[in-house]
Order: C-alpha cells, then sequence, then structure tokens
C-alpha cells in the first residue's frame, strides 16, 4: 500500500513522494534517494521500495526539486540540495512518528546517502546501489554541455525524454563534493551494491567505496545486473539483499 505524501524541501518547494507501507508486520522504516534525474518512479526505487515493504520495511521514496510531482526548478538544485532534502525526508518521516534507521540510495542518490547519513541521528545502515565515489562522476552525462555552461551559465539538459536546465551551481558544487571523509567517518553500518558489467558507473567506484569505509562494511556484486536495475527481478533481488543485511540494524 503506497501513500501519496508532501513535504518542504530545504530550500522551500513542496517535494512530493510515496510511502510504501508493509501489509503485514513492521521491521522498520527507510528513505530510498533515486539516481540522477530519474524520480520516485523509476524501476529502480519503485521495485526495491516496494519489495522492501513487502518484506516489513515502510520506505519513503520521493521526486527530488523539479522532478516528477516535485514542485521547483531542478535546475535550482546540486548534490548538497539532494544531500540536504534527504536529510528533510528523514526528519519528515520522524515527524511522523516513523523511526528511519535505513537508507538506501541508487546510483547518484546512493552517494547523497552516504552523505546524508551524518545528518540523520536515527539511521544505523545505509545501501549504495551502483553509486559514484565521486559525485561529479555524474559530468559523463553532460560533458558535451560544459563550455557552454562556463560561458553562459547555464544550457539546455535533455535527458530520458526531460527537458531540464544545468547551471554553472551545479557543476561548482558536485565538483566540490568529496565523499572520502563522509565514508571514513559514516560510523554506520555500510552495504555497497554494484553489478560488476555497470557501464555507467564502473565497478571500480564500489572498490573505492569499500576499500575506504570502516567496518561494518559489507560488499555484494549484483551479478548480470544494468545500472538501472531494468532486468526482470533485479531490483527484486537487491532489495531482498538489503531487507536480510538490514535486519541487526533495524
Amino acid at each position: 500500500m503506497a501513500e501519496r505524501v508532501t513535504f518542504p524541501s530545504s530550500s522551500g518547494p513542496t517535494l512530493a513522494g510515496l510511502i510504501d507501507h508493509p501489509d503485514a508486520e513492521i521491521r522498520g522504516w527507510g528513505v530510498f534517494a533515486h539516481g540522477f534525474t530519474l524520480g520516485k518512479d523509476s524501476p529502480a526505487a519503485s521495485r526495491i521500495c516496494k519489495q522492501l515493504a513487502g518484506e516489513g520495511i515502510g520506505m519513503l521514496r520521493f521526486d527530488n526539486l523539479g522532478l516528477g510531482d516535485s514542485e521547483g526548478d531542478w535546475g535550482d538544485g546540486s548534490f548538497s540540495h539532494k544531500v540536504q532534502d534527504t536529510v528533510r525526508a528523514v526528519e519528515f518521516m520522524t515527524e511522523r512518528g516513523h523511526d528511519v534507521r535505513l537508507l538506501v540510495g541508487h546510483s547518484f542518490g546512493g552517494s547523497a546517502v552516504i552523505s546524508a547519513a551524518h545528518g540523520c541521528p536515527s539511521v544505523a545502515a545505509v545501501a549504495s546501489i551502483g553509486a559514484p565515489f565521486e559525485p561529479a562522476h555524474v559530468e559523463r552525462s553532460y560533458d558535451a554541455l560544459l563550455s557552454r555552461i562556463e560561458t553562459d551559465g547555464e544550457a539546455p539538459f535533455r535527458v530520458g525524454g526531460k527537458a531540464l536546465t544545468l547551471r554553472k551551481h551545479f557543476i561548482d558544487d558536485v565538483r566540490s563534493a568529496d565523499l572520502r571523509d563522509c565514508i571514513t567517518t559514516l560510523r554506520r553500518a555500510l552495504l555497497v551494491m554494484h553489478s560488476p558489467i555497470d557501464n555507467t558507473v564502473g565497478i571500480e567506484n564500489a572498490s573505492e567505496i569499500f576499500r575506504t569505509a570502516r567496518h561494518p562494511r559489507s560488499f555484494v556484486s549484483l551479478e548480470g545486473a544494468d545500472h538501472l536495475l531494468t532486468g526482470k527481478n533485479q531490483a527484486a533481488r537487491a532489495a531482498r539483499i538489503i531487507s536480510a543485511w538490514a535486519d541487526p540494524y533495524l
């Protein structure tokens, strides 16, 4: 059962989300952060959260600024905004009486939850899926626009059928983001999940995250999965692994 919710973002505009509620006994609560421009209804977000809810872990997934059903302009956002809005999502769940113990992030969202965990005292476990070690890895998605953005301050950015605006402050912000310190000082259980055939964010990113992390840390290879987890049962399998791994921390 999914409940539609809204809550204010860290910068003001209202964000839209869905809480996938467990149908039976509730084992715990979590928040999911989607990939770069994907949204809460992307296959990875939807299927993982539904599977986790089916296993007793209620999950909030939400659209970042200017995506899906959320208000605002995507071009006004940044990696820092994504981190801050993930923290805000946890605070929203806490205000509703749901003690969030788990953060799950896919791709760019995987990097965001590692950073956001530092602002979430209740969170005990963090799972990243196909996450880049350096958030600036997303520049590969728009490298052809960089010279224009440096000159004009912004450029139109089309991805996945979406017409967005990419602004210089986003580039400056993502280039300044450094996960190394966030990983070494995480002080929470970390599960790193990645496919060895991921052609979007290479498996070496998972190796760097895992090597930098301190225990308790775990790594799971998502054999045969594509970056977006669109193949049959790929997202559900990832969710089942997260469910089992997270049990001691819920």
